[in-house]
């Protein structure tokens, strides 16, 4: 790991230091890649710290450059949730206990806004290698509790950084906070232990999701389009 952070480091301080590469940065249309994280649950088996049960996430992501502050992207998460009421204050009828575990499959697209220009090169566009950013959309999620397939809509919004190690590879940490349509992703038991039912507001569940990703951009937009009449 030393050897690989040693490695690394070197290779962002040559590109910091040769500019002539950095001025030649092509401008392209799309970003693909992937990444690794880890989740979050919150409802009815863990309705207040987020961190009590953290589970695992892998991402795919196809992203649609639309300029240097803004873009679509296409995701695919598979990841896991897990909770467990039994150290909740909070006591359920019966003093009943619940605990469940299960693997989701989501499929998103969201809308990004960067802080700042990001790319490489172009100064007079006054592009950054580093950028925070903002994102939202919705997504469809599936998943299994008690042996039953489960489906429901969600609402994804959060917020990330992007750095630009070179013209087409991309590091990204991104948080995300979704809301889910269904109050059945920890189990059927849950969906109404107090007999209040579901709304869009109130006794529906949330998980997040924190994730590492890498990228690479590919197909070169048209520097120069030339037009006859």
């Amino acid at each position: 790991m030393k050897k690989i952070l040693g490695i690394l480091m070197i290779a962002i301080a040559c590109l910091a230091l040769n500019p002539s590469k950095a001025s030649a940065q092509e401008d392209y249309r799309f970003d693909i890649g992937g990444g690794v994280g880890m989740t979050g649950y919150l409802g009815d088996a863990n309705p207040s710290n987020l961190l009590k049960y953290p589970s695992w996430n892998a991402e795919a992501l196809l992203r649609y450059i639309i300029n240097p502050r803004m873009a679509l992207k296409t995701n695919f998460y598979v990841g896991g949730l897990k909770g467990n009421s039994a150290d909740m204050e909070n006591v359920y009828p019966d003093n009943k206990t619940y605990e469940f575990t299960t693997t989701f499959y989501e499929l998103g697209e969201m809308f990004e806004f960067n802080f700042f220009n990001y790319g490489m090169g172009q100064s007079y566009k006054k592009l950054k290698r580093f950028t925070p950013y903002i994102a939202a959309g919705f997504g469809l999620m599936l998943w299994q509790t008690e042996g039953k397939p489960m489906f429901s809509f969600n609402i994804p919004i959060g917020v990330g950084v992007k750095y630009k190690l070179n013209k087409r590879l991309n590091l990204g940490l991104e948080f995300m906070m979704k809301k889910c349509f269904s109050d059945k992703l920890d189990g059927a038991d849950l969906a109404d232990p107090y007999g209040i039912k579901s709304s869009f507001a109130k006794n529906t569940d949330w998980y997040s999701t924190l994730t590492f990703t890498i990228t690479y951009e590919f197909s070169k937009r048209c520097e120069v389009c030339h037009y006859k009449e």
